[in-house]
């Protein structure tokens, strides 16, 4: 049996060391990942990138452009893009359309959603009730540019054969001039078939909001603030609660957001219409408490275009 010498004492403790570390790092990404950090516009600016039941609530072509940077300080940091599309084309119905794009690392999920919602009138006061369907298809691959390696690796090959699936979300609201119920089913694949092929990242499995807008015209004539409480529950991590405010001034001519997260982080968003039919939105939410020393938060830009009111 033969001896250790010092030299390969010193190298069995270095790969300990290194696996340790992978191990330490591999699962604190995994915590981050279900912390669920989603588009601040969701909230007030952009309610359809959530619920499919917002989807042509008002009148006229709205077009949502996002895009979203994490931890700008750490190397394979998240990154999304998202775009939606929705109109209301008449007979109470409701057509969008939802794609975003979101890569962390190596892996980038990319998934396009067409939308039916259909809104019934109940009555004074814009009342109504309304339910939404999405459906489409979810992907998600390794980036062959990104691999630092063996890109011929036959364990990337076989992970980028995996189809595309089936996938969609249902939400139901009840909207006012002032009032808003609602609440949403996200990634329906994976609430009914517990499909673990969906990333981490940024996935709710239910999402429910109350919000009430006040007039403010004894102030500042055409201003509001909306309270807002929202409830999440997150794959891998404990429910989220959200407490906020949106104040617009003079008609949305601009507008300041403001977010509480229980998962211990903070969001704040400002908007302008640049335009009679442009608004730009920029959002910054801080890391929870643990990552606050070593990331500095995610950043957020918006553009919505309101195309037409009438045919």
């Amino acid at each position: 049996m033969k001896k250790s010498t010092p030299a390969l004492v010193v190298k069995q403790a270095k790969h300990i060391l290194k696996a340790t570390l992978l191990l330490t790092v591999f699962m604190q990404v995994k915590t981050v990942s279900a912390q669920l950090n989603p588009f601040s516009s969701m909230y007030y600016q952009n309610q359809y990138l959530t619920n499919p039941a917002m989807a042509g609530l008002d009148k006229g072509l709205n077009v949502n452009l996002g895009i979203r940077q994490q931890w700008a300080t750490m190397p394979g940091s998240p990154r999304t893009q998202v775009a939606t599309l929705d109109d209301n084309v008449g007979k109470n119905v409701g057509l969008g359309l939802n794609v975003s794009n979101d890569q962390t690392g190596l892996l980038r999920q990319t998934r396009a959603l067409a939308t039916y919602a259909y809104h019934i009138t109940l009555g004074s006061n814009n009342q109504q009730l309304n339910f939404g369907l999405s459906g489409g298809i979810t992907s998600v691959r390794i980036d062959y540019n990104s691999v630092n390696g063996d890109q011929g690796d036959t364990q990337v090959d076989r992970y980028n054969q995996q189809r595309a699936y089936l996938d969609g979300d249902f939400g139901a609201s009840y909207t006012s001039n002032n009032l808003t119920v609602q609440g949403a089913i996200p990634n329906l694949n994976h609430f009914f078939r517990n499909n673990t092929a969906i990333l981490g990242v940024d996935r709710s499995v239910f999402f429910t909001a109350v919000s009430y807008k006040f007039g403010l015209e004894n102030v500042l004539d055409g201003s509001t603030i909306e309270p807002k409480v929202v409830y999440r529950r997150v794959e891998g991590y404990k429910d989220i609660f959200d407490a906020g405010l949106n104040f617009t001034l003079k008609n949305d001519l601009l507008h300041f957001y403001t977010m509480y997260h229980s998962s211990q982080s903070e969001s704040f968003g400002f908007g302008a219409n640049i335009s009679k039919n442009v608004q730009l939105m920029l959002f910054y939410t801080t890391e929870t408490s643990p990552l606050k020393t070593y990331t500095n938060g995610s950043f957020e830009l918006g553009l919505k275009l309101h195309l037409y009111k009438e045919r």
